[in-house]
């Protein structure tokens, strides 16, 4: 990582004053530092930064010439809506934009379809939105040709998109914005991260993660109660956790009713001793019921199918929580150790959630900070948060990157510790 690939692209100099009425701006010289960490022992500190977001006092879009569009892709998140909501009254009622659209189903809602097309977004459009889960804008998974949504764009006078998804949205944003900077043309991208797992690299938090883990903490507690609730009760709880294993973690820690937390980072061994069912049948010997919590993507090698790719190229994952319940129910049964075993899945509902409160205050300032960068002429950015702030930062920086637990790091030994899970590697 290098000052240069940290240097958000501009579209030019800013022009106008800004309409907002407001006492304190952000320079655009100013930074947050990516190691927040000082030594005193006298070694080297790191001074690479991130440049800290906020609303601009001068501005390059015309505020009464301009008309921005918002695109949703992706799975669902809670606090989509929430974003969309604050985008849309951002650039209306405090900035004066002349008009905001919404593309449909996510990036093919920029591609011409007369059966999708471009909705206006008003504030009493969005008045309510915030109180329901998902996106009132639809969305969608797989590529489009750049160039396509670029025409698209051009010929509807879009000056500003907003992009709100995940890593693949991140891609497809950085190569709408790289198609644009072919054609030299003045068009704003800034992404919103979304993502549930909270794997975007260089962002600590993204929207959607706080509300997921109250959400899965409130189904362990009913698991445990499954559990407890029979001799020799097991109840197996799978989460979201493609890569990253992020909801996991921190739900076991919340919980503190999980007995064995499983994620993609962390290997483990299903059969032989010291091995996850091995482990389990101690468990129930000891204390006679068991929680085991699992992100969707853990013990890949045990449940994915070769070959097999989703629209956005990414490998599907296999089943492992149906997985796990069928190997544990056919472990238990072939020592003879009778067991009560129940498998609960909140995935979709957990995703589906309206935000809980503290994302939703989360949504407005990530949305809010996104509308600055735009009008500010920032491009080919995303707006993160680090060390307490937020930021803009450069979307190749992030594009096809994520974020993970690490094994041997701090969170990691917390839930080991939490959970008194052995090592099952």
């Amino acid at each position: 990582m290098t000052e240069e690939s940290l240097r958000v692209p501009n579209l030019g100099e800013a022009q106008f004053d800004s309409p907002l009425q407001i006492d304190r701006w952000i320079a655009d010289n100013e930074r947050v530092l990516i190691d927040g960490v000082i030594d005193r022992a006298g070694a080297p500190h790191s001074q690479l930064a991130f440049e800290n977001a906020g609303p601009r006092r001068k501005i390059f879009f015309d505020p009464a010439r301009t008309d921005a569009a918002v695109v949703t892709c992706g799975g669902l998140c809670p606090g989509l809506n929430n974003v969309i909501q604050s985008i849309v009254r951002m650039l209306l009622l405090q900035y004066g934009l002349r008009r905001v659209y919404g593309a449909l189903y996510g990036y093919e809602g920029l591609i011409p379809n007369p059966d999708r097309p471009l909705l206006t977004l008003t504030p009493d459009s969005v008045a309510d939105i915030h109180t329901r889960g998902g996106t009132m804008l639809g969305s969608s998974r797989g590529n489009q040709d750049p160039a396509r949504m670029v025409d698209f764009l051009v010929k509807n006078e879009i000056s500003i998109l907003f992009t709100i998804g995940g890593d693949g949205t991140m891609r497809g944003a950085q190569a709408i914005f790289e198609e644009i900077s072919r054609r030299n043309l003045k068009i704003a991208v800034v992404a919103v991260p979304k993502t549930i797992d909270n794997d975007i690299c260089y962002v600590y938090r993204t929207f959607g993660f706080t509300t997921a883990v109250a959400e899965a903490t409130r189904a362990l507690s009913g698991a445990h109660a499954e559990a407890k609730g029979a001799y020799n009760g097991i109840s197996l709880v799978k989460v979201m956790g493609r890569d990253s294993g992020f909801i996991a973690s921190y739900a076991a820690l919340a919980s503190s009713e999980v007995n064995f937390c499983l994620i993609p980072e962390a290997p483990f061994r299903l059969h032989g001793a010291g091995g996850l069912l091995d482990r389990l049948h101690e468990r129930l010997m000891a204390k006679h019921h068991a929680v085991a919590l699992v992100a969707e993507g853990a013990g890949q090698e045990y449940a994915t199918r070769p070959g097999e790719v989703d629209a956005s190229g990414n490998v599907k994952n296999g089943d492992i929580g149906l997985f796990l319940k069928d190997a544990i129910s056919a472990h238990f049964r072939k020592i003879g150790f009778p067991i009560t075993l129940k498998y609960i899945d909140p995935s979709y509902l957990i995703r589906s959630a309206p935000a809980a409160p503290e994302d939703a205050v989360f949504c407005i300032m990530l949305a809010q900070n996104a509308v600055h960068a735009a009008m500010a002429g920032k491009t080919g950015c995303l707006v993160g948060f680090w060390n307490s702030y937020f930021t803009f930062t450069p979307l190749a920086l992030v594009a096809g990157k994520r974020r993970k637990v690490e094994p041997d790091g701090y969170l990691w030994s917390m839930v080991r510790e939490s959970t008194g899970q052995p090592d099952l590697s």
